[in-house]
């Protein structure tokens, strides 16, 4: 179903990417779903368990769940919460809150990986902008997702773009190669890596995923091992699409609306 190069960096075939095509689609569908159930009053765990009935419902499962032991169907992260956060029934959610939800599901053998950051409500102007900034970024990113382009060119675009409106990207967690594996080479940080990077081809397909911090870039996990938080507290905002490398445009295997546009969030 793939090729795998010397580099272990794995090109999809025909069907792979069809295959692919169709576990994106699910994966999208799912994550625009569970963002219209998010509101005020809702916990966590409710939602979390929400998009394991609309998993059930389509013939996935969730590619998350039992994934080095992660306890939950998918990673719902709260204001300062990065990334890997877990659903509880005492976690409430507010007006004001804004909730990254990162559905990832498996259909037929491949993985749908999908993440964006929804507003609950109206939300702090600041707020605002750094989630129109983090979703800006990862356009930014999926713009240089093309054939002969380095690496390091498409992982820079999401620092380069974020940095200079007064944003962190974090380092220690990074989007990756996406396929029958969730987690497939190449890693995929935020900021340009040192060294020599590969060329993108054809056939190469990546969970892109940017990760922004409002305040500092250093983060820290929780006593539950899973959830990373901002260290200094203040919020966090992540968008991620699968994407593959075409011979010409792009292709968004997890394509939405945005939602984090300047008209959308009233800027």
């Amino acid at each position: 179903m793939a090729k795998r190069k010397k580099s272990n960096i794995i090109i999809k075939d025909a069907a792979g990417i069809a295959g692919m095509r169709e576990a994106g689609r699910t994966a999208s569908e799912i994550l625009q779903a569970v963002a219209a159930f998010v509101q005020p009053g809702k916990s966590t765990k409710e939602i979390d368990l929400y998009a394991a009935k609309l998993m059930e419902e389509r013939n996935c499962v969730s590619a998350f769940l039992g994934y080095r032991d992660f306890p939950a169907y998918t990673c719902i992260s709260k204001n300062e919460e990065v990334v890997h956060g877990i659903g509880r029934e005492d976690n409430i959610v507010k007006e004001g809150d804004i909730l990254s939800v990162d559905v990832g599901i498996v259909l037929n053998g491949w993985i749908g990986d999908n993440a964006t950051t929804i507003p609950v409500g109206e939300i702090p102007l600041e707020t605002k902008r750094l989630l129109m900034a983090t979703e800006q970024s990862l356009y930014e990113a999926i713009d240089h997702a093309r054939d002969g382009v380095r690496l390091a060119d498409l992982c820079g675009s999401v620092d380069d773009y974020v940095r200079p409106l007064g944003f962190k990207v974090v380092r220690e967690f990074v989007g990756h190669g996406v396929g029958a594996s969730l987690h497939e080479e190449p890693s995929v940080p935020n900021y340009r890596p040192s060294g020599r990077t590969p060329r993108l081809r054809p056939g190469l397909i990546l969970a892109i995923e940017p990760m922004v911090n409002a305040g500092t870039a250093r983060v820290k996990i929780l006593e539950d091992k899973w959830t990373v938080i901002t260290e200094d507290r203040k919020a966090s905002a992540h968008y991620e699409h699968t994407v593959l490398v075409t011979e010409g445009e792009p292709e968004i295997l997890t394509d939405r609306p945005r939602m984090a546009t300047a008209e959308q969030l009233g800027l």
